[in-house]
């Protein structure tokens, strides 16, 4: 949705230097991140792998400007993120950050429609153009004739379609996805992936956490992470 791109450009969208995330527990500090550095580039598709409690799920929350670092610093599409007061730094995620969640977290007292135009309302943007806009993306994903359902009534693959759409409702540059396969079965899961590669191929660079090898495997790079820290696959190639 996009424009469309044949080859990863190699200017840097994302930049984390010794990135560190410390949460207070009993007294003490638990070390979620150690030190991570990564650099990822403008239309790759990044697969962030490794063990549960490595850190994979607090560094995409980093990135994503979502939440700050203990120390470090990220530079995203140009922005030194938090150097930015809050609400700069929510306009940047608003405006050009699409966040999709392994739960969905869709409003279940909306429609799939206005789901999908939360983000643009929030952006100001009027109504005709968020309704098209929701029902071209609904399209896109293969719900068109779902858009007046509301999630309670839409399967798993359904729900997570959804969130698909809604995290590209203001055209992001970059989309974060938190195991967007976790929930579900392999063949939704193949074809969830299977939109990922279609934004990919339109320019949109994916950063996606994952334990999935499968979803790994479909992804350009591999960065491998453990007991806080990124091991490989840390650099573009």
């Amino acid at each position: 949705m996009n424009s469309p791109s044949s080859a990863a450009n190699p200017t840097p969208v994302i930049t984390a230097r010794q990135i560190v995330k410390e949460f207070p527990y009993q007294g003490d500090a638990v070390h979620a991140l150690r030190g991570v550095d990564l650099a990822v580039s403008r239309g790759e598709h990044v697969a962030v792998v490794g063990p549960s409690g490595c850190g994979k799920s607090t560094l995409l929350n980093v990135l994503a400007g979502i939440e700050a670092p203990t120390r470090g610093t990220v530079e995203l599409l140009g922005e030194s993120v938090y150097a930015l007061d809050e609400g700069r730094r929510s306009a940047l995620r608003l405006r050009k950050v699409g966040f999709i969640f392994q739960r969905f977290h869709l409003l279940s007292v909306l429609t799939a429609a206005e789901n999908v135009e939360l983000p643009m309302a929030e952006a100001g943007i009027g109504r005709r153009e968020r309704r098209d806009r929701a029902r071209e993306l609904l399209e896109f994903v293969g719900l068109g004739h779902r858009i007046r359902h509301r999630p309670p009534h839409l399967s798993g693959g359904e729900q997570q379609r959804v969130a698909i759409a809604r995290a590209l409702a203001n055209r992001p540059e970059v989309i974060f996805a938190d195991e967007p396969t976790g929930e579900l079965d392999r063949r939704t899961g193949d074809e969830i992936i299977a939109l990922f590669e279609r934004l990919n191929a339109d320019g949109t660079t994916l950063v996606i956490v994952t334990h999935d090898p499968h979803v790994a495997g479909r992804a350009r790079r591999r960065v491998e992470m453990a007991d806080g820290l990124v091991v490989s696959g840390g650099e573009p190639s």
